[in-house]
């Protein structure tokens, strides 16, 4: 299971750290195709093999994980099938933005839970320096996210001519 867990935690590292990308791209209206998959397989994945993680109840982190599928369908809906063709864009960039935060708010959780700085700092994850950093992070999303809504208006993919 150790390399279960392992594998589980490279695919969400690498989601998160492309889910930076794409963003950046967002902010400069560059659709960033390649960056794009990798982000949305990878952060699809981490959310469907959480689920396949040893528990023995319903965790929050399940909760999640069923969020983050859902607002992945709509992204990659949005991206693909629908070419982010009108009000599609905005929705792309909103659900894409929120599956990167739900992925960056259990990686704010887990380094809390085993890194041993941060976890003397919020042992339970109930103390103020847990609920300050998440609350941050929530609010630099919700601004990005809103940025990115406005500025991100990236070319039409033109076919290449055969």
């Amino acid at each position: 299971m150790a390399a279960f867990t392992l594998f589980h935690v490279v695919l969400s590292l690498i989601g998160i750290a492309t889910g930076f990308v794409i963003i950046a791209g967002m902010l400069t209206s560059n659709r960033m195709n390649g960056v794009t998959a990798i982000f949305l397989t990878f952060t699809t994945l981490t959310s469907a093999t959480g689920f396949l993680l040893p528990v023995h109840h319903f965790m929050p982190s399940h909760a999640i994980g069923i969020l983050s599928l859902i607002v992945l369908a709509f992204a990659i809906y949005a991206r693909y099938p629908r070419h982010l063709a009108g009000s599609w864009r905005w929705i792309y960039v909103a659900t894409a933005i929120i599956a990167q935060y739900f992925n960056t708010f259990v990686g704010i959780v887990q380094a809390f839970e085993k890194i041993p700085f941060l976890h003397s700092l919020a042992p339970t994850q109930s103390e103020p320096p847990f609920a300050i950093t998440q609350g941050v992070v929530l609010l630099l999303f919700i601004v990005v996210g809103i940025v990115s809504a406005k500025k991100f208006h990236p070319q039409p993919n033109v076919p290449m001519a055969t």
